[in-house]
């Protein structure tokens, strides 16, 4: 079982298949196995690595507190354990911020990022203003259905039930992520690291709205924007198929290696 070294904290990691890298980076309440439905469906076209940060499933979580300002270097650990290069990251949730961040301190090892139901901690007045409006109205309806529709918890008790199982292998909490927007990265920041970044978001996701996750890809040039059609904000839990595909179609056209000279 690989682990990487991060600044004296062992970050569990997996590495499936073989072919262009694409590293996820888990949500709040997921870990490593929480891929599962991503791992089996696209390791034989891609790399799929995906990782513990530090509290969270088999990572080093017996630290007495813990601080989100630390999970962007778990993911840069992992990069440089593996040495790998031109890899796309893909964030989900809050673990969109982790990812972003470490894309940005890695951009020779990263060329893009995918920002899955998240805005990534971008520091700009009017898409946290939007952020915030769109979390006031999310907070009014219970977790479970900030995160799934009614009609898949209705019909698909069972992976329900799984879903809700996962976050008990997690020491660290939502609270202890939080702190990852402070200090964001800038619209400036992102333009000039060189970073590709695009903007994955479901139709009926009640945490983030599409409205807000459109204007972030209009205030950020170059950015791209795949929105799936009657997906929720956990979308690759829920309707793994159109998650994966759009997560394939985003590896094979965003981050193509570049022509040699």
């Amino acid at each position: 079982m690989p682990y990487a070294d991060s600044d004296g904290t062992s970050i569990y990691y997996e590495r499936h298949g073989s072919g262009p890298a694409i590293l996820f980076v888990h949500g709040s309440g997921g870990h490593h196995a929480a891929w599962w439905q991503q791992v089996a469906a696209l390791r034989d076209e891609f790399t799929v690595v995906t990782v513990d940060l530090r509290g969270f499933g088999k990572s080093d979580s017996s630290m007495p507190e813990f601080d989100g300002q630390d999970f962007p270097g778990d993911v840069v650990a992992v990069l440089e354990a593996e040495q790998l290069s031109d890899v796309m990251v893909v964030g989900q949730s809050i673990g969109s911020v982790a990812a972003l961040r470490g894309a940005l301190q890695r951009p020779d090892r990263v060329s893009a990022a995918v920002l899955g139901h998240s805005l990534g901690g971008i520091s700009h007045p009017e898409l946290t203003e939007l952020a915030a409006a769109d979390r006031a109205e999310a907070v009014k309806l219970p977790v479970i259905d900030r995160l799934l529709t009614k009609r898949f918890q209705q019909e698909r008790a069972d992976l329900t039930f799984l879903f809700q199982q996962m976050g008990t292998f997690n020491v660290a909490k939502m609270a202890d992520l939080r702190n990852l927007d402070t200090d964001g990265p800038s619209l400036d920041d992102i333009r000039d690291s060189g970073v590709k970044v695009a903007f994955l978001a479901g139709e009926k996701d009640a945490v983030l709205s599409v409205k807000t996750v459109t204007r972030a890809h209009e205030l950020l040039p170059g950015s791209h924007l795949e929105i799936v059609p009657g997906a929720p904000h956990s979308m690759y839990w829920e309707t793994p198929a159109q998650y994966n595909a759009a997560v394939a179609h985003l590896r094979r056209t965003l981050t193509a290696p570049k022509e040699s000279a």
